[in-house]
C-alpha cells in the first residue's frame, strides 16, 4: 500500500479572453491580490479559435495567459475558481455579459489543469461545483494536447509558454525542496 502524503506545489495561471477594447489590468491586479505577482505573461493574441463568446462579448477578442508566483497545493483551484467567478461578475457589461472570461489553472511537472464549473466526460468533479480537466500533459520535454485540448491551448505557442511556465515551477520547488 502507498504512503499517503502532500501533493507537490503547482502555480497558478489564468487564461483570460477580453475584448480588444476592455483594460484589462484592473482584472491583473485584482488576480494578483490572491494569487500573488505575475511571473510570466504570454504574449496576446486574437482568439478566433471559435465564436462562443462574440454573442456575450463581442468581436474582436483576445487571449493571454498568466502566471503568478504564488506556489499553490492543487485543491486550491477550487476556490481561485470560485474567486474567478465572482471576478467575473464584477466586469459586467450593461446587458449583463462578461466583458472579461478567466480560466484559472494549475501548472504541475506532470500536467496543465484548467478548472471549470461544466462536466464533461472527461472532467472529474472536485468540489463545490468545480470540475477538473487534464488540459496538456508533460511529455519529450514539451507539453502535449490531448483529444478534447483547445485549439488555443494545442497551438505551439501556447504550449511552449507553458513549458516556460513549468521550468519556473521546476527551479522554484527545486530551490524550495518540494518535488
Amino acid at each position: 500500500m502507498g504512503a499517503v502524503k502532500s501533493p507537490p506545489y503547482v502555480l497558478p495561471i489564468t487564461g483570460l479572453i477580453y475584448h480588444k477594447d476592455f483594460d484589462i489590468i484592473p482584472v491583473i491586479k485584482r488576480l494578483e491580490k490572491f494569487l500573488g505577482e505575475e511571473v510570466l505573461v504570454s504574449p496576446v493574441i486574437n482568439f478566433n479559435h471559435t465564436k462562443y463568446y462574440n454573442k456575450e462579448m463581442g468581436q474582436t477578442l483576445l487571449r493571454q495567459w498568466y502566471v503568478f508566483e504564488k506556489l499553490i497545493r492543487p485543491d486550491e483551484i477550487v476556490e481561485i475558481k470560485l474567486k474567478t467567478n465572482e471576478l467575473e461578475k464584477e466586469y459586467l457589461n450593461e446587458t449583463g455579459g462578461r466583458r472579461v472570461n478567466i480560466d484559472p489553472g494549475i501548472i504541475s511537472l506532470n500536467n496543465l489543469i484548467l478548472a471549470s464549473t461544466k462536466n464533461y466526460s472527461h472532467r472529474i468533479y472536485l468540489n463545490k461545483g468545480i470540475f477538473a480537466e487534464v488540459t496538456l500533459i508533460y511529455q519529450d520535454g514539451m507539453f502535449q494536447p490531448l483529444k478534447w485540448t483547445y485549439p488555443d491551448y494545442q497551438a505551439e505557442g501556447s504550449r511552449k509558454f507553458f513549458t516556460r511556465a513549468r521550468e519556473i515551477l521546476k527551479e522554484r520547488t527545486l530551490r524550495s525542496g518540494d518535488v
